[in-house]
């Protein structure tokens, strides 16, 4: 019976990740701060009010409590307390009014801080990475009916027209100074992974197609570099768009701008390609969706257990070798998600083999199973470990992890969650 929970299209494996869902929604539930932002999350849910209240964080929580007010989460017979759907939209309207009005909203120069420092003071400079995190919160909250979602919605998609997305490149710029007059020569893809995503999101929450198209032009630049590089993805360029793939050498464990490849973002990057592809209409056969197979099967054969434990490392060289051989939890759950995503769009059963392994991982070594949630930094030897992600910051990845194995893959997942008990 303990393995049926571990396998796709169960109703061990579905109540498995319905009842981790629903934990992780009770573990967030103290993230509000009286500004409007979101506190960093301790060990066991706890704020911790001496960091920095950062927006992508506020963002993730009001994304992720705006899908919870549209579950429904009926009885769980595991957990002593359910978050309901009420509650959850309260925290939403939190989130969404702390970002359309509240303290990391700028508004002399429009946009949003990078975030506040625990004493309130501004931390300098306008991201691209946060301000897509925006988009993504206000699209959420809008199909979830939080109240200001739209007018965020609009507002954020406007600044992010205003000043990060280069039309005539196709791509999105990634850091401006605090008031957007100087802009950094520095091009990343984390932060266009993000905007292809809010992109998605956007389109389907608005139905307007502009932006997934925009997500196409950003897609298609990106497998052209992943083929050029034996699809591990460059993640660092400079302002004409020429890869730096030496940057950050020195302090190979960033965790925004590590050195070399990132599996998990190769991981990710499949699975938003395949939604891409479906979603404009391509067939399960394109090559679109071929290249996205190529960029998930080269980061788990570069990162699974290839220093011999159980896991996913962090970084590799540009031969595939490990750099970082630490595990996040992040990229944990993307590789959930993407292996659900294949094995529904190709059938091919190794990609629902993989998903088992996968969640089998998750239950023996991720889960944090006396203070909650799921730990977000592993050592090589599957020990917590806090240098890179001390504490659970948020529940973004790991509560998206429960759901989207089960949800359409062709549309973003809030609208997936909403179209499911329409």
């Amino acid at each position: 019976m303990t393995d049926k929970k571990y396998k796709i299209d169960t109703e061990e494996n579905k109540e498995f990740l319905r009842n981790g869902a629903l934990r992780l929604l009770e573990f967030g539930r103290r993230f509000p701060s009286p500004g409007g932002g979101s506190y960093y999350l301790g060990d066991n849910g706890t704020p911790w009010k001496d960091r920095n209240r950062e927006t992508w964080i506020t963002s993730r929580m009001a994304h992720v409590y705006s899908i919870g007010a549209m579950m429904d989460v009926g009885d769980c017979t595991e957990l002593e307390t359910v978050m309901s759907a009420e509650v959850c939209a309260e925290l939403a309207e939190k989130a969404i009014a702390g970002l359309a009005q509240g303290e990391l909203r700028d508004s002399i120069s429009g946009g949003w801080y990078a975030g506040l420092t625990a004493e309130g003071k501004v931390i300098p400079s306008k991201q691209c990475y946060a301000h897509a995190f925006v988009i993504l919160a206000a699209s959420s909250a809008y199909l979830a009916g939080i109240e200001g979602a739209e007018e965020l919605l609009r507002d954020a998609i406007e600044t992010y027209d205003r000043f990060f997305w280069n039309d005539e490149e196709g791509l999105a710029a990634d850091t401006w100074n605090t008031e957007f007059t100087e802009l950094d020569p520095y091009r990343g893809l984390n932060a266009n992974m993000h905007t292809v995503e809010a992109f998605l999101a956007a389109a389907d929450a608005l139905g307007d197609d502009t932006y997934r198209i925009r997500a196409g032009r950003i897609i298609s630049r990106v497998i052209g570099w992943a083929e050029e590089n034996d699809y591990r993805i460059p993640e660092h360029y400079r302002e004409d768009w020429t890869p730096d793939l030496d940057m950050n050498i020195e302090k190979p464990d960033d965790p925004f701008k590590p050195y070399g490849a990132t599996p998990g973002h190769g991981i990710e990057w499949a699975r938003l390609i395949t939604q891409w592809s479906l979603s404009s209409g391509e067939d399960k056969q394109s090559n679109t969706i071929q290249a996205a197979c190529r960029l998930y099967e080269r980061a788990v054969a570069d990162a699974w257990k290839t220093d011999g434990a159980p896991g996913l490392v962090y970084t590799t060289d540009w031969k595939g070798s490990p750099v970082v051989h630490d595990r996040m939890h992040w990229t944990l759950a993307e590789a959930i998600n993407t292996s659900a995503v294949l094995y529904r769009v190709t059938g091919e059963e190794k990609y629902a083999e993989q998903y088992e392994e996968f969640m089998r991982y998750l239950d023996e070594a991720v889960l944090d199973k006396s203070c909650g949630s799921w730990y977000h930094q592993l050592d090589e030897n599957n020990k917590p470990k806090d240098t890179v992600w001390p504490g659970k910051p948020d529940l973004y990845h790991a509560f998206q992890a429960m759901l989207i194995p089960y949800s359409k893959p062709d549309v973003s997942i809030a609208a997936a969650v909403k179209a499911s008990i329409s």
